[in-house]
């Protein structure tokens, strides 16, 4: 069975950022098999690891459901879906893309979300991480379309309302019917040292504060020139932290 990493957090904290960098510190660690999933509707994921984007799952799911309605023979719909989204992981050099894209539109998707999430679980098996970039509301865990979440990191940035934005997730992950083994506290963007009140608060949350990540001017730079953030440098502030996440969620 994969470790399956979620990333969540609202918009603008550097969740994606997050994402693609553990990815890339993974495939240095020679770690094993990985598959990144794009799960945010905003679907940016490919540009921070300098892959291009397939078709989404999403647009898959309207196809099937489309190609249902007007009653067009061909494959059993469980069946196409599995060979489309098979076919619709990016492939790497050292590791595989999948984009689910945007939520469902109107009707009931309670069917084919149902197949999704084998097909999903079926191809994340093949993995030996799988990491996924989550929107803030968690849909894509809250409709159970990926497996069991080994561990959660919520990503804040160094402000009070980042940090209410986070205790709100971290409150609706509890509602969720999914087991999250692990959670965690990521304080992103921060200048300097931490302030004493954010401290204070991410103290109070019921959950450990894994990691504090610096404002890393290279990474605006990198991103004002639209390259890959995982050709950031290795000594890169923003790299060191993250190089310490998954050296504290590997221990686990």
């Amino acid at each position: 069975m994969p470790v399956t990493i979620a990333v969540a957090g609202k918009g603008g904290t550097g969740k994606t950022t997050l994402c693609g960098l553990l990815t890339q510190d993974l495939v240095q660690r020679e770690a094993g098999r990985i598959l990144a999933i794009d799960a945010d509707p905003s679907s940016n994921l490919n540009l921070v690891l300098g892959l291009p984007q397939g078709q989404t799952v999403g647009e898959l799911r309207e196809e099937s459901r489309a190609a249902a309605q007007a009653g067009q023979a061909g494959l059993p719909r469980q069946d196409w879906l599995d060979y489309a989204v098979r076919m619709a992981v990016e492939e790497g050099d050292d590791f595989d893309m999948l984009t689910m894209g945007r939520p469902e539109g109107q009707g009931c998707y309670c069917a084919a979300n149902h197949m999704l999430r084998s097909i999903i679980d079926s191809i994340g098996a093949a993995y030996d991480y799988v990491i996924m970039d989550n929107e803030a509301g968690m849909e894509h865990l809250s409709r159970r379309t990926t497996r069991d979440v080994d561990h959660l990191l919520l990503v804040s940035d160094a402000s009070m309302r980042g940090l209410v934005a986070a205790e709100n997730m971290l409150a609706l992950s509890k509602e969720l019917d999914v087991n999250i083994r692990h959670t965690y506290l990521v304080i992103n963007r921060v200048i300097g040292d931490l302030p004493a009140t954010l401290a204070a608060r991410a103290g109070q949350m019921a959950v450990p504060l894994i990691a504090v990540i610096p404002y890393d001017r290279q990474l605006v730079e990198f991103d004002g020139e639209g390259r890959p953030l995982v050709e950031l440098p290795a000594d890169a502030p923003i790299q060191q932290a993250v190089l310490g996440i998954i050296e504290r969620l590997l221990a686990r």
